[in-house]
């Protein structure tokens, strides 16, 4: 896209809305800013509560469809030895595990395990769901369709689940994390509104708003985004108007 928007979506596809903002606001350029607000760009938000990368990437999920070694080799991964309490033994050795995944400069890591290869196990599990919760990916809300990762973790009451979805999974199945991810795209494409995303989903506001409570981290995830939104909008209205 050779606009004012394109030169937002440079460095690998990852967008950092506020910083480009700043750019423009220092030099004035209120239309290339509202240029943004009218094509609805899902960009990246910063704030103090919420950190989202955006990937306009064709395959959406490819970071969480990945398998553990592949994710790993996108990972810098660092030793440490852990502090506080835990026994004796406990900062004898670095078993403690940092990763970092390179592509999105996400971090995880795990330090209750005396074992290292229990560490950077639970540290990639938790990398995966941090992904899920922070990477968001491009939706085209006039022709919507859900993924089958989000039939499947959506409640058999919904209109659009066909019985090829299997029954549906809940926060502790593995591949929750899939459905979780294209949920929080279509929650953040919606503006945070709940209730148009249950619309799209072919669910009431309240069986997608116990979706939502079944698991901690998506819970708290969609509450910084619907945060997030607000701010972002009262900000871009605000210079533009």
């Amino acid at each position: 896209m050779a606009t004012a928007g394109g030169a937002a979506m440079a460095m690998g596809g990852i967008v950092n809305a506020m910083k480009y903002v700043d750019y423009m606001v220092k030099r004035n350029n209120r239309s290339s800013l509202c240029f943004l607000k009218r094509r609805g760009l899902q960009l990246q938000l910063y704030c103090s509560s919420c950190s989202s990368s955006f990937n306009n990437d064709t395959n959406n999920n490819s970071y969480l469809n990945l398998k553990d070694e592949e994710l790993m080799r996108q990972c810098e991964m660092a030793t440490f030895k852990a502090s506080g309490p835990g026994g004796q033994h406990r900062n004898k050795r670095e078993s403690a595990v940092r990763l970092k995944h390179l592509p999105t400069g996400i971090i995880a890591q795990a330090v209750e395990d005396r074992s290292q290869h229990m560490n950077r196990a639970s540290a990639l599990a938790r990398l995966r769901s941090l992904i899920a919760i922070k990477v968001r990916n491009s939706v085209d809300l006039q022709t919507y369709s859900p993924p089958p990762e989000l039939l499947r973790i959506l409640p058999p009451k919904s209109t659009i689940r066909g019985s090829d979805s299997g029954p549906q999974i809940g926060p502790n199945n593995p591949k929750f994390i899939l459905g979780m991810q294209a949920l929080l795209d279509l929650i953040f494409a919606v503006e945070g509104s709940v209730s148009e995303a249950a619309k799209l989903l072919g669910l009431s506001t309240g069986a997608l708003s116990r979706l939502i409570l079944s698991d901690d981290s998506l819970r708290k995830a969609v509450n910084d985004l619907r945060t997030s939104k607000v701010d972002y909008l009262t900000f871009i209205r605000a210079i533009c108007f």
